[in-house]
């Protein structure tokens, strides 16, 4: 039986699937922002750009479900074998992760309008300008935006760095936690079935 909600040993179905959906576009934005960035200016640039910026408000929209979904159910806890340290920079880095997810987009949004170009979601739907044209703002975005992106490049290297560490070197339920599939009950485990 498939569990939708998170308990306080396990990531629910909703959580597994948003968590791997987002993980999987991140990967894909962090491509099209690559390459848009490298493109000459053209009508290749100008897609891929808008690609770029849809794909962001989808993340900008998932971050913020995954955040209100998060607030509605249990979080399950960390092991308790680890230092008061450890505890602390896994929230940390959580607290970063959804703060530049939300933050990358809206700079992005911002930047878009600051320079005069629309933002659409997909061409399904036109928002509005956050800011009024201003090259000096543009420009201040842009910066910005590549700060948070390279901020967001570390924090994810460190995040997935904390995972393989999780199960292979402390074989602890973090990383199984997040998977989808049926749980292995290991000795000592409580099923959190019952």
């Amino acid at each position: 039986m498939v569990m939708l909600r998170n308990t306080r040993t396990r990531w629910g179905a909703l959580s597994q699937f948003l968590h791997w959906l987002m993980a999987a576009l991140i990967g894909v934005q962090i491509g099209l922002g690559l390459a848009g960035a490298n493109l000459p200016l053209g009508m290749s640039k100008l897609a891929t750009l808008a690609r770029h910026k849809s794909l962001g408000l989808t993340i900008l929209a998932l971050a913020l479900i995954r955040l209100t979904w998060r607030a509605l159910n249990p979080t399950p806890a960390l092991p308790g074998a680890l230092k008061a340290y450890e505890r602390r920079l896994a929230l940390a880095t959580h607290v970063a992760l959804y703060t530049l997810l939300i933050a990358l987009p809206v700079t992005g949004w911002i930047m878009s309008s600051a320079r005069g170009f629309p933002v659409s979601w997909f061409n399904l739907v036109q928002l509005p300008n956050l800011v009024r044209p201003d090259p000096a703002l543009y420009h201040a975005m842009v910066l910005t935006h590549i700060v948070l992106a390279s901020t967001l490049g570390l924090i994810l290297i460190l995040h997935v760095a904390a995972a393989i560490r999780h199960h292979f070197v402390l074989h602890d339920e973090v990383l199984r936690r997040m998977l989808p599939g049926p749980r292995r009950i290991h000795p000592g485990v409580m099923d959190d079935r019952h």
